[in-house]
């Protein structure tokens, strides 16, 4: 007799650029937004003097495994194996979908 169960998908909450939390990163004269996702993961957006595109206007990210209590910077996903640098927002948003992925 077939199931009658339907099968369940995790629904991915597609994050915008401007939701984002930005803060200002006095260490670097510049700004930063942490976020986390459920799967332990997450990014990094930066933009300050001597990043990754600070001069273009673009911002820096980097995948982040842990919470918003402990967490490391992680250089070993699919996503990339080292800061992604020269970004923009809509870049930004096309990397949380990935890290959320993960």
């Amino acid at each position: 007799m077939p199931s009658t169960t339907q099968p369940t998908t995790m629904q991915v909450f597609k994050m915008k650029f401007t939701d984002l939390k930005f803060e200002t990163h006095d260490f670097h004269d510049g700004v930063q937004a942490l976020h986390f996702f459920p799967n332990g993961y997450g990014v990094s957006v930066v933009r300050f003097p001597g990043s990754y595109g600070f001069a273009e206007g673009l911002y820096e990210v980097a995948v982040l495994k842990g919470d918003a209590n402990k967490y490391d910077l992680c250089y070993d996903t699919p996503v990339t194996d080292d800061v992604m640098g020269h970004r923009d927002e809509q870049d930004v948003e096309i990397i949380m979908e990935e890290v959320q992925a993960l």
